[in-house]
């Protein structure tokens, strides 16, 4: 199976202070989104394999235009998420993020040990979804817990799915509730 891409958009939001404390570096969060056909829409499919093995490619498509908005910086943390039209199921969004889809993006990003936060629904156009971030390398590191709120006016058409990736550079500007740093993580076991 080949997904078939109708859309895709590269949403960037960067954050230069917060409370009046400036961010050095600023936070940049980047959402890079596809729009897919839903080859299953209106119709129950036991087997979501070739959806799986689909969701490679467009794994690779994603992670190159993350990277690229979140330059000149790289990636901390990561997560991901789904919207699939009401013609389909919500099981149709999660075969498209599961680690075939999520590997091409660990290997852009330069590793990445720690499970990738992810969330999907079904809903109609216009339906906002936020996307959970936690740091790529080590989910324990709390600063780096965050989110991106996604809103696409016109997507997704009850036969699509919107496959959302995010980034950010860096944790919550002035994050102090405590626990691991990301300089003390060992990134060994995607923990700690």
């Amino acid at each position: 199976m080949k997904l078939t891409v109708r859309r895709t958009y590269t949403i960037v939001d960067t954050l230069h202070e917060e409370s009046g404390r400036a961010g050095d570096p600023p936070l940049r969060k980047v959402a890079a989104i596809a729009i897919v056909a839903n080859p299953h829409a209106g119709g129950y499919v036991e087997d979501l394999k070739p959806m799986i093995e689909a969701s490679v490619a467009l794994g690779h498509q994603l992670a190159e235009a993350a990277v690229a908005a979140l330059a000149p910086y790289t990636a901390q943390s990561y997560g991901k998420a789904g919207i699939v039209g009401l013609l389909g199921e919500q099981e149709h969004a999660n075969a498209l993020l599961t680690t075939a889809f999520a590997e091409p993006l660990r290997q852009a990003l330069g590793g990445g040990k720690a499970w990738i936060s992810s969330y999907t629904k079904r809903a109609a156009p216009g339906t906002t979804i936020d996307v959970p971030l936690a740091s790529k390398d080590a989910l324990y590191v709390r600063s780096h817990y965050d989110g991106m709120s996604v809103n696409l006016p016109d997507a997704p058409m009850p036969d699509e799915i919107a496959v959302i990736f995010c980034v950010a550079n860096r944790g919550r500007i002035n994050a102090r509730v405590g626990g691991l740093k990301l300089s003390d993580a060992k990134g060994q076991d995607g923990l700690t």
